[in-house]
């Protein structure tokens, strides 16, 4: 069984979204004797994390909805490398996808380690096929599953559909294929988001 961690590292100076110093995290650590103690200033949409429907939707349901087992369990990895500026309905039409699948999208993100202000994104057509797919979730390894879309309509078209969204992968090590995944955001009640560590399991048959 191989294990690959497709966790983003917290860490001060990371890649944040639109690089914008309010999104950084801060870390104040203070040590008195012996005793180490630190505390952290952190977006919820810092790195690898999961939204709610709150974050895009007026009074949409937020984390606690979102059930665990949800995020525990099979998960289908595409790889779209060779795609750019978006991902389209027509790059995913032929996969093999089907309903209640949740899936992960690798695109030139993974290979970027600073932020891209034209990094890959899902389209709104191709979130649309998502959605009518009936799918369970999406994972796409930009730090957004869109930008510039005016109105959010990727966000808002797979949150009215239940479809689970997660952002901020780290795909470049992982190839094509089905896996075990285990996805735990942090247990926030009442949040439109919540970082969190993400395992991908090959050869685990639960």
């Amino acid at each position: 069984m191989k294990l690959y961690d497709v966790t983003t590292a917290i860490f001060e100076g990371m890649s944040v979204y639109k690089n914008k110093e309010e999104k950084q995290p801060k870390l104040n650590t203070v040590t008195n004797g012996h005793v180490t103690e630190t505390r952290v200033e952190l977006d919820l949409h810092t790195g690898t994390h999961v939204d709610s429907p709150l974050h895009m939707i007026n009074d949409g349901d937020t984390m606690e909805t979102i059930k665990i087992e949800d995020l525990v369990g099979k998960v289908k990895l595409f790889d779209l490398t060779h795609v750019e500026d978006r991902i389209k309905k027509e790059d995913i039409a032929s996969f093999d996808i089907g309903k209640d699948d949740f899936v992960l999208f690798k695109t030139k993100n993974s290979l970027e380690d600073e932020f891209n202000f034209e990094f890959i994104f899902v389209a709104k057509d191709a979130a649309a096929y998502l959605a009518e797919k009936g799918i369970k979730g999406v994972g796409v390894d930009g730090l957004g599953i869109e930008r510039a879309q005016e109105g959010h309509p990727t966000h808002r078209t797979l949150f009215k559909a239940n479809v689970i969204v997660m952002e901020g992968l780290r795909l470049a090590d992982v190839p094509e294929g089905e896996y075990f995944m285990v996805a735990a955001p942090l247990k926030i009640q009442g949040t439109d988001a919540a970082p969190a560590r993400v395992l991908l399991f090959d050869g685990l048959s639960v």
